[in-house]
């Protein structure tokens, strides 16, 4: 196959060409900006572009299909020259399911979770030595790569609702229609996209319905949204699958499940990835692996990247940094932590930097989100929200949305660098939450007293 990625240089296009190429097809790309660590990868499999920018030469009628990113505009004109051609044009997803069309689909969505369960499964399967083909989007220890594609039976993806690409609005995990789907939770995100909760909603029961048939939807009954949504669900021809927090205990530091089978001590930690891990369960039994299996191997799992990922521990100071940014996702993660240190000092730290947890008006939805930390602090940088080009945010809106009279409220970045060398770090735990990156700031290097 000859194919050609539009916007080569997204974090996830880029590792698709990369499979692809590994897999054998003849890859181009283009794009009008490359950075690490795709920019690296890229050129170390000799696919990095000759030039940056759009260059209509790049498309002809040898190629067998397009792919084209989120990055790309509708007016590209590599993207129109295409379309003139009548070539075959593809979203990422699109793409994967042609790719994926023989196997069998376990498809992980939700607003929350998304990534970590996938991770779970594929670390499962992959110390159970399954083949299957991967999506996943994050780093993970042991996969060189977050997309595989090769001739496995079985592929495992993490179903975005975010949309297709520029040209398909539509959600990611609307073009995979699994074998196997999982809900992990439904919270209203992306208010860029879906400017109502019920237009957001919609997106999961749009996935419901392309499930195929005599297919299984695996989904957390303890989330009140989807026991709502799955009690109103019609289909007869597919099987319904409840799960919940198994039991469980902590002691010193660590987590044991136990199930009527088995048990298990685990590396990660937290209710919400107790119940991620039973959705996890549950999938990778529909492909053949038994409870004692699962526990066993899931023992093992350290956790994906930037999810409630350890950063250092010394004797007085234990950090961890986590991609939350949603409220939902900001209310389990603290509350993950402050569960597993009772008798430390909880010091929280978010940065908001998506579209949703920079708008006025979603302030609200994180009320009480940072209440059980100690210590709590929100940051955002005129930098991010230029770059969205976002109206004002006043520190007095932020600090009312989270209801929290102590909270202190920061938008500047030498502000920030002050209020985190001030901190009090004896007998503490610092959980970091941002998808951004505090504006360049190392928070490690910052806590994390010099040897």
């Amino acid at each position: 196959m000859r194919i050609h990625f539009i916007s080569i240089g997204g974090s996830v296009m880029h590792q698709l060409a990369l499979a692809l190429h590994k897999k054998g097809d003849h890859i181009t790309g283009s794009d009008d900006e490359i950075f690490e660590p795709a920019k690296g990868n890229l050129a170390a499999a000799g696919l990095l572009p000759a030039e940056i920018g759009w260059v209509e030469s790049n498309i002809h009628s040898g190629l067998d299909a397009v792919i084209l990113g989120m990055h790309a505009r509708a007016d590209n004109p590599e993207l129109l020259k295409a379309q003139a051609l009548g070539l075959p044009v593809y979203s990422f997803p699109e793409y994967i399911y042609q790719e994926s069309k023989q196997k069998q689909r376990i498809v992980v969505g939700g607003s929350h979770g998304k990534t970590t369960t996938t991770s779970m499964i594929m670390h499962v399967l992959r110390q159970q030595q399954q083949a299957f083909d991967y999506l996943v989007g994050a780093r993970l220890d042991g996969f060189e790569q977050s997309v595989q594609v090769t001739d496995a039976p079985i592929i495992v993806c993490e179903g975005d609702e975010y949309p297709a690409s520029a040209v398909e609005r539509r959600p990611k995990f609307h073009f995979l229609f699994p074998h196997v789907a999982i809900i992990t939770g439904i919270a209203w995100d992306h208010i860029n996209v879906f400017p109502t909760y019920e237009n957001y909603l919609e997106q999961f029961q749009i996935y419901i319905n392309k499930i195929e048939p005599n297919g299984v939807l695996i989904y957390n009954a303890e989330d009140e949204e989807v026991r709502k949504l799955v009690s109103v669900q019609t289909r007869t021809d597919i099987r319904f699958q409840p799960y919940g927090v198994p039991a469980y205990s902590i002691a010193n530091g660590k987590t044991q499940v136990q199930w009527s089978e088995a048990s298990a001590s685990l590396q990660v930690f937290g209710e919400h990835n107790l119940l991620n891990m039973e959705a996890a369960r549950l999938a990778v039994a529909e492909v053949g692996v038994g409870t004692a299996a699962f526990a066993e191997a899931i023992s093992s799992f350290s956790g994906a990247a930037r999810r409630l990922e350890l950063l250092f521990e010394n004797a007085d100071c234990i950090c961890y940094r986590d991609f939350a940014h949603a409220p939902s996702k900001v209310k389990a993660t603290i509350q993950a932590v402050r569960q597993q240190y009772p008798q430390r000092r909880l010091i929280a730290l978010l940065e908001l930097h998506t579209y949703s947890s920079l708008n006025a008006a979603f302030m609200p939805h994180y009320a009480h989100a940072l209440d059980v930390a100690d210590v709590a602090a929100v940051y955002y940088s005129h930098h991010a929200m230029a770059i969205k080009r976002m109206p004002e945010l006043p520190a007095s809106v932020v600090h009312h949305g989270f209801a929290r009279p102590d909270l202190a409220v920061i938008n500047e970045k030498e502000q920030l660098l002050q209020w985190v060398q001030q901190l009090d770090l004896h007998n503490s735990v610092v959980l970091l939450m941002s998808s951004g990156t505090y504006d360049g700031l190392d928070m490690k290097a910052l806590l994390q007293p010099a040897t």
